[in-house]
């Protein structure tokens, strides 16, 4: 039996539209272009802030075009002295919404420790395994501390 829905009910229906509105007003070619796991660092490293870095654990994410060059720099989450949540799917929409090519992980440990947990590593995993499915690669998660960085892709934890 076929049931007709009302032209009221169908209004009521969301609509997305996609769209990338870029408000940086510099060129593609003249943006940060990371080639090395010590340029992601310092781009990095640039957006901390130093006076939360060895206090409150955070995550942030840079989203890369094809060319490696950077688009944005995005705060994912922020926790307290241990740990904070990076959730995989704020991640991918993220990179979906700027058609990012490329992603590079990044948070901070405030006990300046730059050893990756079992929970860093597993969550590596699962976000590098979700971006592949959207032919997003990612290129590398570090870990800084005010004393430095460790990056994945440079230790083989990729």
């Amino acid at each position: 039996m076929e049931q007709r829905l009302s032209l009221e009910i169908l209004n009521n229906i969301s609509e997305i539209e996609i769209v990338y509105k870029r408000k940086v007003s510099c060129k593609m070619s003249e943006r940060p272009q990371i080639s090395s796991s010590s340029d992601a660092y310092q781009v990095l490293k640039h957006y901390w802030d130093d006076d939360k870095i060895d206090l409150l654990e955070e995550f942030k994410v840079l989203f890369l075009n094809r060319a490696n060059r950077v688009l944005q720099i995005v705060p994912i989450s922020q926790g307290g002295i241990t740990g904070t949540v990076a959730d995989p799917r704020i991640i991918l929409a993220g990179a979906l919404k700027v058609a990012a090519c490329c992603i590079v992980l990044a948070h901070n440990h405030p006990s300046t420790s730059l050893k990756p947990s079992n929970a860093d590593e597993e969550l590596t995993q699962k976000i590098k395994h979700a971006a592949q499915f959207h032919d997003i690669k990612i290129l590398d998660h570090i870990i800084i501390s005010s004393e430095g960085y460790l990056s994945f892709a440079d230790e083989g934890l990729l």
